[in-house]
């Protein structure tokens, strides 16, 4: 039985230890390419979790503080894609950062002031990178 024993963790050990020639797997020398987000890309998430933050305030009639001043890096950051940043694209940066000043602006009417903010974002989403707005929707304040 301990014979038995012994072969079976032998054959375990040799063949956890092959390394792998049919190249199916990749192998512990071979480097993983990780997806780096771009600037824009990174700003974008920044921005989601902030307003995340500021829904979830508004909803409970607390403080939402002060406009993050970079959301403002919008005119600047880095895309994903170079050639999306046109006229369409610096029209509706332009009209979120309004829509998102006017909520720290005005605390009569926060919530709607909010969910344009929300409507920029989709606006935008719609004709030039439609993944996120099924998340983007998620922020409107019912």
């Amino acid at each position: 039985m301990k014979k038995y024993l012994l072969l079976v963790v032998i054959t375990f050990y040799i063949g956890c230890n092959q390394k792998n020639e049919n190249n199916d797997m990749p192998n512990e020398k071979e480097a993983f390419d990780m997806y780096e987000f771009s600037q824009m890309a990174g700003l974008m998430e920044q921005m989601y979790a902030e307003n995340k933050k500021i829904k979830e305030s508004i909803e409970k009639g607390e403080s939402i503080g002060e406009f993050p001043e970079y959301f403002s890096t919008i005119y600047e950051a880095e895309l994903t894609d170079k050639k999306d940043r046109d006229s369409f694209f610096n029209q509706q940066a332009r009209i979120f950062i309004e829509a998102q000043q006017l909520i720290y602006e005005n605390d009569e009417n926060v919530k709607d002031h909010f969910n344009l903010a929300i409507d920029a974002c989709i606006q935008c989403h719609q004709q030039k990178c439609l993944g996120p707005i099924p998340r983007i929707k998620k922020l409107y304040i019912k």
